[in-house]
Order: structure tokens, then C-alpha cells, then sequence
């Protein structure tokens, strides 16, 4: 790093704050005023030395050269998009606490103060909370304020246990490994959701400081969509959630679909066609009710395998359990059972079918019951092979040698005890 550049003292960086920017010259010197003050701080009060990257994102404005004159680091980043400017932003910093806040000037940097000394206590994210430390009268749009971020956090902390409130603060603080660790990828305004998400399923160490919000000084619209954006966060929440966008709909699936095949099979054993008002076309559903359960099932199951294998979700011990005796093997011959039931009950439909002329049978269940077992058994044999891939083209799944992942600091405590 070359002394043009303004750091907070000499030596080693202890603290980056990367500013994504594009087109801000009007806003971008307020917010470079008060990350300055905030390094300042930092150095005075804690020894720590510390930089500024503004990651521009393609302005055409007079924005690089004003954070250039102002001692910044300007860093180019050609993907476009709030996620790829701060991604980039963290792969420039040489600091070992990353620092992230908007170039608008709502966000007055000497907050996150606090979250350097989180992380330095051992915290691996610190959050900022507006509603901690206050927003200012006009600062957000209402439906922001009491609807897209209430949900939105509400949502994302029922999947993903986080316990923070408030996802969607643009001023947080992180170590350099956890971003590592989390190997984020989004490049819009997704990417904030996928750093709470990714750290709560890594077991990384979460805590929240207050965070004041004003009215940004741009003096033109935002670049934030509300609707185009919340959505964006929304469909984050659920890719990341397998329980609830595959494993939670498989088991109502599953329930229903079995408790109509039951109340149809106890209808037939006492030699109604009907009982409950569940005829034929009840037991067609139900067929497939069941077989889309199990396919879910798959998913679910892959996208945890994914998850794992790529270091961002840590198995728990119930997944532990479930690949101890889960292979493609095993997977193969419970699909070859399940497709030889199903090919024997309907072997069974057809000779009685035969043994009464060949005329209408007054139920539809056993032929339900065969095609069904003989998808979940086709399906389960190849969802195997599919897991097999996914787990790193290995037949034992997760029990290869998973990809290797810095510890996070709750785990270096835990080695160290």
C-alpha cells in the first residue's frame, strides 16, 4: 500500500472500511468525513491502524477522483452490482476487520466503532441495528420501515435462527476470515441477506451494535427498488432454505397423501368403494401427493449436501446420523425394493384384473399404490446418483473428506479451552 493512500497510523492494517460507490459525488464526501473520523478514533483510543476502499462500480461521475483526493483507495470493480462492488471491496482490503457501509451519507461510520471492538471480543459479524439507535424522520420509506424489513427479518430469522433485528442495516462489520469462510457470491442487494444467512448456517458468532440512520445526502433517487429488491432478499431466504422450501411441504405432502390412501384402504377392507367422501379421484391425488413428497425429499436432502460440501453449512448431528448409513448403495437397493413392490402389486392388479374378464375394477387403489411405488423407487434410485455427484462424486456422500474451512472464533475458543 503506498503513503499517498490515508491510513489512520503506520504499520500493519487492522481495519478496512470499503464504501461500494457509483455515481455518489455528491453524497460520497460526507460519508468519507465521518469513516475518516471513525479511523481516527479507532487509532486514538485503540492502536488500530486502518484504511479506506471505495469500490466504484462504474461511476462516470466525479466520484473516483474525489475519494482519491480525499486519501481513499479507489478500487475498479467491472461486475456490476451492490454485492460485487463490497465483494470486491474485501478482496482488496488488507485489514483484518472488514467494515461496510453505503456511500449516501446516511450512515455515520463512527458507529461501527463499536462492532471493530465486537469482533476484536470475538464476535465473527456484527450487525447494525436502526432501530437500536434510531432513525431519522424521513430517512426511510415507510413500507420499508414497517413492512419489507420487519418481514423480511422475521422471515429470515424463523428459517435461520440469526436473532437479529434488523437484516437489512447497511453498516456491519466482519473479520477477514469469516468472509473467507462464507464465500459469498451475490452481486446485488441480495448479497446482504446472504451474509446473515451463510453466517448463522457456518456457526459463525453473531451479536448487533446500535446504528443511526439519516436522511442520505445523494439529493437524487436511491438506487434501492423496494419491490424488485425485497423480492430479491425473499428468493434468497427460500434458496437457502431447504426445511422450509422442500423438507416442510414433503411432510404435509407425505401426511395427507398417506391419510387418504389409509381411509381408502380401510374403505376397501370393509367393501365400500366410498367412506368419507374419498372416491377414485382421491386416491389418484394421493398417489401423486406421495410422489412429489419424495421427490421434495431429494431436493431437500441435496441442497443440504450442497450446502455442506461447499463449507457454508455445517452438518448437524441428526444429518451426522442420517449419512452414516445413507450411500448410494443402500439408496440403490431401497429403490430396487420399493420399484419391486410396486411391479408385484400391479403383476397382482392384472391377474385379477384377468381372473374377472377383463372388466372394470370398482377401485383404483392398488393400481395407485403400484405406480406410486414404482416412481418413489425409480426416483430413489436415481436421487442417489444425484447425491453421489453433488457429495463430491462419492458413493458415502458426506462421509468423504468435506472441503477444509478456517475455524470461526467461537470454535477457536471452544479448541483453545
Amino acid at each position: 500500500m503506498g503513503r499517498n493512500d490515508w491510513t489512520s497510523g503506520a504499520g500493519p492494517i487492522d481495519v478496512s472500511i470499503v464504501i461500494p460507490c457509483l455515481n455518489e459525488e455528491q453524497a460520497l464526501p460526507s460519508a468519507l468525513a465521518t469513516a475518516r473520523a471513525a479511523l481516527d478514533q479507532l487509532s486514538e483510543t485503540h492502536a488500530l491502524n486502518g484504511e479506506i476502499i471505495v469500490a466504484d462500480n462504474g461511476s462516470i461521475d466525479e466520484s473516483r477522483a474525489i475519494a482519491a483526493a480525499a486519501g481513499a483507495r479507489v478500487i475498479a470493480v467491472s461486475r456490476r452490482g451492490y454485492g460485487a462492488a463490497l465483494n470486491g471491496g474485501f478482496q482488496a482490503a488488507q485489514g483484518r476487520y472488514l467494515v461496510m457501509g453505503d456511500a449516501d451519507g446516511s450512515y455515520d461510520f463512527r458507529d461501527a466503532v463499536a462492532m471493530v471492538m465486537a469482533l476484536r471480543s470475538g464476535a465473527d459479524l456484527c450487525m447494525g441495528s436502526r432501530f437500536q439507535g434510531g432513525i431519522a424522520a424521513g430517512a426511510m420509506p415507510w413500507k420499508n420501515r414497517y413492512i419489507g424489513n420487519p418481514v423480511l427479518t422475521g422471515i429470515l430469522n424463523l428459517l435461520f435462527r440469526a436473532g437479529i433485528e434488523d437484516a437489512h442495516c447497511g453498516l456491519r462489520a466482519l473479520t477477514k476470515g469469516c468472509h473467507r469462510r462464507l464465500k459469498l457470491r451475490g452481486s446485488g442487494m441480495e448479497f446482504a441477506s446472504e451474509m446473515v444467512i451463510k453466517a448463522a448456517l457456518n456457526g459463525e458468532r453473531i451479536t448487533q451494535r446500535p446504528a443511526t440512520l439519516s436522511r442520505d445526502c445523494r439529493g437524487r433517487g436511491s438506487h434501492l427498488r423496494p419491490w424488485r429488491d425485497g423480492w430479491r432478499h425473499l428468493r434468497y431466504l427460500l434458496m437457502l432454505s431447504p426445511t422450509g422450501i422442500f423438507a416442510a411441504p414433503a411432510a404435509l405432502l407425505a401426511s395427507g397423501g398417506l391419510a387418504i390412501l389409509l381411509l381408502a384402504a380401510a374403505a376397501l377392507a370393509l367393501g365400500q368403494e366410498r367412506t368419507f367422501f374419498l372416491g377414485n379421484y382421491w386416491v389418484i391425488l394421493a398417489g401423486a401427493m406421495l410422489g412429489l413428497a419424495h421427490n421434495l425429499s431429494l431436493f431437500a436432502a441435496a441442497t443440504h449436501l450442497y450446502g455442506a460440501r461447499e463449507g457454508y453449512r455445517r452438518p448437524s448431528r441428526r444429518h451426522a446420523r442420517w449419512t452414516s448409513w445413507v450411500s448410494l448403495e443402500t439408496m440403490l437397493g431401497a429403490g430396487l425394493i420399493t420399484f419391486m413392490a410396486g411391479v408385484a402389486i400391479l403383476a397382482l392388479v392384472i391377474w385379477y384384473w384377468s381372473r374377472n374378464s377383463y372388466g372394470p375394477i370398482g377401485s383404483v387403489l392398488p393400481a395407485v399404490a403400484g405406480t406410486t411405488l414404482l416412481v418413489v423407487g425409480a426416483q430413489n434410485a436415481l436421487g442417489g446418483f444425484l447425491l453421489a455427484v453433488i457429495g463430491g462424486n462419492e458413493a458415502d456422500f458426506l462421509q468423504s473428506e468435506a472441503p477444509k474451512v478456517e475455524m470461526s472464533a467461537a470454535e477457536r475458543r471452544q479448541s483453545a479451552a
